[in-house]
């Protein structure tokens, strides 16, 4: 069970790949503390089902189609979260996830392109849309930020090549624009998970496989939606207030440092 943050209740949030997975988990916890929430993603019905699921337990949200790497559609959903919610208070730029296993020297530039789009360039574009102009968050003098980052981008691992650099890219951008943007009153901090067992995670990997993986973690066990979610909120929340350019690993021991 997630702690309370009462200063979250009726700030606006927007959470990108929130569609399934850990995105939608973090929509809900935020949603359970109040917050408006947006949740951005490019499958409708999933969308819909995340925002029907928040609605009927009695928060509030709203879905945007949209692909975040395509600047004119973020600005697009910005001017809808803005006139249905209000501007926007925590962003979570959480879409990604582009790491299936590929040997490098097999790896194509077509792939390179897609996967650096995908994690690190949609990040960029994410963060940049909600800076600026008047209920941007430089204007308003406030905001939180987080990012999203892998395991695969603080060690090499067995992910794609061009996965493990868009991700460490992801904790570079994190600290970069925490220094440029803590004048301003903005906070920026990174979630760099390893292993936690979403359910196409859990679909997709046999039981005695989900045993493997756990035992590489000093606490044997994959990591949960819940646990990244719980630490979005913290990280949101008044109780983070003096953290910034902070990359925090949901990795149950397996990162350290």
């Amino acid at each position: 069970m997630s702690a309370t943050y009462t200063e979250l209740s009726g700030r606006t949030v927007l959470v990108t790949g929130g569609s399934r997975g850990i995105g939608a988990q973090t929509a809900r916890a935020f949603a359970g503390q109040g917050a408006g929430v947006c949740v951005v993603g490019r499958d409708r019905d999933a969308l819909d089902a995340v925002v029907s699921g928040i609605t009927g337990s009695g928060g509030t949200a709203i879905g945007a189609v949209a692909d975040v790497t395509d600047s004119a559609a973020l600005e697009r959903v910005r001017g809808e979260v803005e006139s249905r919610l209000g501007p926007v208070d925590v962003l979570a730029a959480f879409a990604g996830g582009q790491g299936f296993p590929v040997p490098g020297a097999d790896l194509t530039e077509q792939r390179w392109r897609q996967v650096i789009d995908s994690d690190l360039t949609s990040a960029f574009l994410t963060v940049r849309t909600f800076l600026g102009g008047t209920d941007g968050m430089i204007g308003r003098g406030r905001g939180s930020i987080i990012t999203m980052s892998s395991a695969a981008g603080r060690q090499p691992s067995q992910a794609n090549l061009a996965y493990g650099v868009a991700n460490a890219g992801v904790v570079m951008l994190t600290r970069q624009l925490a220094t440029e943007l803590g004048p301003h009153g903005i906070r920026v901090n990174c979630i760099a998970p390893s292993s936690i067992g979403t359910e196409k995670v859990l679909a997709r990997m046999p039981a005695a496989v989900q045993e493997q993986v756990a035992a590489l973690h000093p606490l044997r066990r994959l990591g949960s939606t819940d646990d990244v979610a719980s630490t979005a909120l913290f990280l949101a929340s008044d109780a983070a207030s003096w953290l910034t350019g902070l990359t925090v690993d949901v990795a149950g021991g397996r990162i350290t440092g």
